[in-house]
C-alpha cells in the first residue's frame, strides 16, 4: 500500500507544488491522476516514486516512510517501479533490444535470464519483431511501447506512467492504455497522469489536482461503501 498523509512539496523562489495531500493506493490498482499543466501532477509522481522528498508529511511505501528513509532504502524501494515517460527517455545510438535491457544491469541480471526478460518484454508490447530496429524508426505508438517494455522488463509492482498519451493520436493512445489495462488485470498497481480529463471507468480510483491542491479522491466503485 500507498499512503500519503498531508503531504506538501515545496521549491524555492516557487508556490507549493503540492499542498496538504493525503490519500492511499492499494495493491494492483489502477489509478488515474488527473490536472492541467502546472496542477502538481509530474511533482506528485516524482514524490511517490522517492525520486523527490516531500518537504513535510509522510509518504509510506511497504511500510517505510520515504521522507525519512536512509539511501539503501530507497534505492531498493526505487527498483520495484517501472517508469514510463511522455518524452519516452530512449537511446537514440541503441536498438530497441538494447534499449529493454538497459534496467537489468542496475538489477544485476545478465545472461539468458537477461535475454528471456527483454524477448518477453518487448512481446508483451508487441514489438518483438523489430528488436533489432532502431528507436528513430519507430511510430510515436511504438516509441511509447518501446519504453514500456523497458518499464517491465524487471517486473516491477508498481507502474508509474507521466502523460504517456499525451503526444499520441487516439488511435495510438487506445493501444497503450490497453497495455497498462492488462498489467493491471495481473496485479500490478498502474498510475497514469495525464492532463486531458478522460472519461474515466468508474472500476478505477481517480485522483484529480488543481494548483497543487487535491480536488477528487475518487475510490473505485467495488471499493466503495454499501
Amino acid at each position: 500500500m500507498i499512503r500519503f498523509d498531508q503531504v506538501y512539496k515545496r521549491y524555492p523562489g516557487y508556490r507549493e507544488a503540492l499542498q496538504n495531500i493525503s490519500f492511499e493506493i492499494l495493491p494492483g490498482e489502477l489509478v488515474f491522476v488527473t490536472g492541467a499543466s502546472g496542477a502538481g501532477k509530474s511533482t506528485l509522481l516524482k514524490v511517490l516514486s522517492s525520486i523527490e522528498k516531500p518537504s513535510s508529511g509522510t509518504v509510506i511505501f511497504e511500510n517505510f516512510n520515504l521522507a525519512q528513509a536512509k539511501d539503501n532504502t530507497l534505492n531498493r524501494i526505487r527498483k520495484k517501479f517501472g517508469m514510463v515517460f511522455q518524452d519516452h527517455k530512449l537511446l537514440y545510438d541503441r536498438n530497441c533490444y538494447e534499449n529493454v535491457a538497459l534496467p537489468l544491469a542496475v538489477h544485476n541480471i545478465f545472461g539468458e535470464e537477461a535475454e528471456k526478460r527483454i524477448r518477453a518484454a518487448l512481446d508483451k508490447v508487441g514489438l518483438l519483431n523489430k528488436e533489432k530496429m532502431m528507436p528513430i524508426t519507430l511510430s510515436g505508438g511504438e516509441q511509447q511501447r518501446l519504453a514500456i517494455a523497458r518499464a517491465i522488463v524487471c517486473r516491477p509492482s508498481i507502474i508509474i506512467a507521466d502523460e504517456p498519451t499525451g503526444n499520441l493520436d487516439k488511435g495510438y493512445a487506445n493501444d497503450i492504455m490497453n497495455i497498462f489495462f492488462s498489467f493491471q488485470q495481473v496485479g500490478v498497481t498502474v498510475i497514469i497522469s495525464t492532463h486531458e480529463l478522460p472519461n474515466i471507468p468508474m472500476r478505477f480510483k481517480h485522483i484529480h489536482l488543481e494548483n497543487g491542491q487535491l480536488k477528487l479522491n475518487q475510490q473505485p466503485y467495488d471499493h466503495l461503501p454499501a
